[in-house]
């Protein structure tokens, strides 16, 4: 079997052997309950404290503002609803404000569309440019008395762009010092930023902040949300007060532990050096499609981008056909993120930068990562030629 060529890796990262590692003793010998009063249990907790602060130091927080969670989705949701719900359970039944962006991950979106629906938030969806960049400016417009959350992706998951976080989050400080009746919190989903892009809490001046392990080559079934203290969030599942009371439930001990492991590779000086090849690799891959392919547009920010990420729309033909193609010759892209990948509808990313429903559905993905090749990114580019002139020739 001819060697496949994977470039996905925003959807998901394979496990760095340095993490598969540090895991492997908690799937057999150090296997006890982190709740537990005995040795096993105790070997476990320390593992999983020792994780934790690994995790703060990343984001220069304490560890006790560190809540492991299943993923990204599940922070996502206790951030965005255990605030609210948090806020409801103290004062009287009043609808608070919210604002987001239109292009935020599902999970951020869906949450609020249930806090709307149960008539707990108002929430205002601001608008991005044609490159998919939130203005700083159009927040602070859409603040209100009673806005308690400002919800901002730190970098998308389809596009690549990266948003002006600390920007965005020195501005809400400015507010709040010039009205002290303002009660905002700043929440941003870092998940595919951690691996390219400074997530100091301080310097980006947020309040939340959520990572996920398998987008940084850890294991799946961890997450982490950053909660700087003095903030009240609700949990979202009760049970035996794990997690700071935060999140119930018996630790994915093995998880948490690659997750340390996955976030001090991160932060390993070889990574720096990764991360220049892959745009180096990335910034061939553009040249090379744009140049060879007619009717293709990259599409986002050509400078505010993540250093491995490719997306490009190919005129007249659908990114999910491109999809299916390219995986017959052993390449392994995606038309947007995995979660809406699978619901087969337009990207509401692509619509919310002014696209046509046509014009939305002719994006293609494609993820670089420390494993990917100077010769499968030649190998992609000859394919991605190849399968263009033959679903143009199909149509």
């Amino acid at each position: 079997m001819k060697k496949r060529i994977y470039l996905d890796y925003a959807s998901s990262t394979p496990i760095d052997r340095k993490v598969l590692a540090a895991m492997m003793p908690y799937f057999k010998n150090a296997f006890g309950n982190a709740s537990s009063a005995h040795s096993f249990g105790q070997f476990a907790r320390v593992a999983i404290e020792e994780a934790r602060g690994i995790v703060s130091s990343f984001l220069n927080a304490r560890p006790q503002e560190i809540v492991f969670t299943s993923g990204a989705t599940e922070a996502n949701n206790l951030a965005i609803q255990g605030l609210v719900r948090a806020l409801a359970g103290s004062k009287k039944k009043e609808r608070v404000h919210i604002i987001t962006s239109q292009i935020e991950h599902e999970s951020v979106l869906s949450s609020l569309v249930l806090l709307e629906q149960e008539g707990l938030a108002e929430v205002t969806y601001i608008p991005v440019d044609k490159e998919g960049i939130v203005r700083v400016e159009d927040v602070k417009n859409a603040v209100k008395e009673n806005t308690v959350l400002v919800s901002i992706m730190y970098a998308n998951s389809e596009i690549g762009t990266v948003q002006p976080i600390a920007e965005i989050g020195e501005m809400i400080r400015e507010l709040k010092t010039k009205n002290q009746k303002l009660k905002i919190v700043f929440h941003t989903d870092a998940v595919q930023a951690v691996q390219f892009l400074s997530c100091d809490a301080q310097k980006l001046k947020v309040n939340l902040l959520t990572m996920s392990s398998h987008k940084i080559y850890g294991p799946k079934g961890a997450g982490a949300l950053y909660v700087k203290d003095g903030i009240s969030i609700a949990p979202l599942i009760y049970g035996g007060g794990q997690e700071q009371g935060m999140r119930s439930g018996t630790e994915n001990v093995a998880a948490i532990v690659g997750m340390g492991a996955a976030v001090q590779e991160v932060q390993n000086p070889k990574s720096k050096i990764q991360a220049i090849k892959i745009r180096q690799l990335r910034d061939l891959l553009i040249r090379g499609i744009l140049k060879n392919v007619k009717g293709v547009e990259l599409t986002g920010s050509k400078t505010s981008r993540l250093p491995n990420n490719v997306h490009v729309r190919v005129q007249g033909v659908e990114g999910r056909d491109m999809v299916v193609s390219l995986d017959q010759k052993g390449i392994a892209v995606s038309s947007g993120s995995a979660c809406s990948e699978k619901n087969q509808e337009p990207s509401h990313v692509l619509l919310a930068l002014g696209y046509s429903l046509e014009e939305a559905s002719w994006g293609v993905r494609m993820t670089l990562g420390k494993n990917t090749t100077q010769d499968e990114i030649q190998k992609v580019m000859k394919m991605f030629i190849l399968t263009v002139e033959q679903l143009r020739r199909s149509l």
